[in-house]
């Protein structure tokens, strides 16, 4: 079976230790509904996992309640930070599953589309990652606005979520940067640790997160809602 583990648990730094920009209102629902909303759609995936924080459990199952995502299997609460919460969340499948498909909550523009073809492609190769080749030129800052030197764009990939692997191959990945106590953005870079092959699935740049109150409007405006 495929998986989905939905990953709202963090804070937001940039909007305010306080905020959990998951659940803010995007149209008539949370931000969080629309990615459930694309698992509970995507007919390659037979289940969902959903790690929140611990004080917004009983409002996330209100959620999956009231907006009927029958895929959603279990609700749970995270760890301190991203990677703790997705290792929680990969302790809650069973080894029938074969694939699990991880994405950020605060990415709503999620389409069942994208996300079957991380499945696909993780399938035939061990991993299927979302990103879009980046187009802007990049600069190296080493202190102050001083540009030290350019980087090669036409090599660069801006990575989003869904991030899909092999359940094996993810949770040797977490156990690994667990053990080491080595601290990852994601879990690509856990899997390029234990010097495994990350494939990359074309994705769009309307896939995007929500990071500051300035993207509540623009993922309004991709949504049509």
């Amino acid at each position: 079976m495929n998986y989905g583990v939905i990953v709202a648990a963090g804070k937001s730094e940039r909007m305010g230790p306080s905020v959990d920009k998951a659940f803010f209102s995007l149209g008539s629902k949370p931000v969080l509904a629309y990615s459930l909303l694309a698992y509970e759609r995507c007919p390659d995936i037979d289940g969902v996992i959903l790690v929140v924080r611990k004080d917004r459990l009983e409002g996330a199952r209100s959620m999956v309640r009231m907006f009927g995502y029958a895929k959603v299997k279990r609700v749970i609460a995270g760890g301190t930070k991203r990677q703790g919460s997705v290792a929680n969340g990969l302790d809650e499948l069973g080894d029938d599953v074969d694939v699990v498909s991880v994405h950020d909550g605060a990415r709503p523009c999620v389409t069942p589309e994208l996300i079957s073809e991380t499945i696909r492609v993780a399938k035939r190769h061990g991993s299927g990652v979302a990103g879009v080749k980046i187009t802007d030129t990049i600069k190296v800052v080493d202190a102050g606005v001083k540009v030290s030197k350019t980087l090669d764009r036409t090599k660069l990939w801006a990575v989003q979520t869904p991030q899909t692997f092999k359940l094996a191959l993810l949770r040797q990945a977490v156990a690994f940067v667990n053990r080491k106590r080595i601290a990852v953005t994601d879990e690509a870079s856990a899997v390029e640790l234990i010097h495994k092959d990350v494939h990359l699935v074309p994705s769009a740049v309307s896939n995007i997160k929500i990071t500051t109150p300035d993207d509540l409007p623009l993922a309004a405006a991709i949504l049509k809602v």
